[in-house]
């Protein structure tokens, strides 16, 4: 009997995927049978290394180099994706900036462009680029990381809450147009979560967070890449604009 959670055949593409959360849903997609292609921004070594990695257990990853804020640069990737897959099934937004905690009076119009631009920006261009072509084969499934803090807030990140709100709300907007379609759009609002985006936070502000989790400890990111292993397969048929969150308790809905 099939797997609900079997990918064979399925194309994903997986944004920010050499490392963190976006590498580890890349290892799970194709440890579950998916053709994986990831891109990353001037990270070529952590790619290469998750891609022998994966290779000495038979699985072929796509890599390449893509500023998720460019339309120019998301062009191209889409481009050398679709040459790679032939086509893409599953897209996964999970690229982002963080850029550290500052107080909002330090925070100028430059680290709001750059956060805003990767995080939300990057989100769409990266979406709008595949998306016709799942609806046009009314089957796909768009999957973006946001974050809890979309809900929750804290402070010296106004800029990031703001971005990560952004990806929350266009998730559920662009799920009522791909539902009818045959495109599922959902989002996965991880706490923090043992990455070099939350090791860039000041010692103070780590301590601050972790003091407010119920299961005293930030997550892993194998803890959060299974959540998207549900959206992106047919166990996950059922979930339409829906926000996930594996948080360790520190949001509760």
């Amino acid at each position: 009997m099939k797997s609900p959670f079997d990918l064979a055949g399925r194309k994903a593409v997986v944004t920010g995927g050499s490392r963190g959360i976006g590498g580890a849903i890349a290892e799970l997609f194709l440890e579950h049978g998916a053709e994986v292609a990831i891109c990353h921004l001037a990270d070529e070594a952590n790619a290469s290394s998750l891609r022998e990695r994966m290779a000495a257990r038979g699985h072929a990853l796509h890599c390449t180099e893509c500023d998720v804020s460019s339309p120019a640069a998301v062009d191209q990737f889409a481009e050398w994706a679709t040459q790679r897959l032939g086509q893409v099934d599953i897209v996964v937004n999970s690229a982002g900036v963080g850029g550290g905690d500052r107080p909002f009076e330090s925070t100028d119009a430059r680290d709001w462009d750059l956060t805003v631009g990767v995080n939300l920006r990057g989100t769409m261009l990266v979406t709008r680029a595949f998306f016709a072509g799942m609806t046009s084969r009314r089957w796909g499934r768009v999957i973006n990381v946001a974050s809890q803090l979309a809900y929750k807030g804290a402070p010296g990140l106004a800029h990031y809450c703001a971005a990560k709100a952004g990806v929350v709300g266009f998730t559920r907007a662009l799920a009522y147009e791909g539902a009818p379609r045959g495109v599922l759009v959902n989002a996965i609002a991880p706490g923090p979560v043992d990455t070099d985006l939350l090791r860039n936070h000041s010692k103070q502000w780590l301590a601050f967070k972790k003091s407010q989790l119920p299961v005293g400890r930030f997550g892993e990111v194998g803890e959060i890449a299974p959540t998207a292993l549900l959206l992106a397969s047919e166990a996950g048929a059922f979930y339409v604009g829906q926000t996930l969150s594996p948080n360790g308790g520190d949001v509760m809905l």
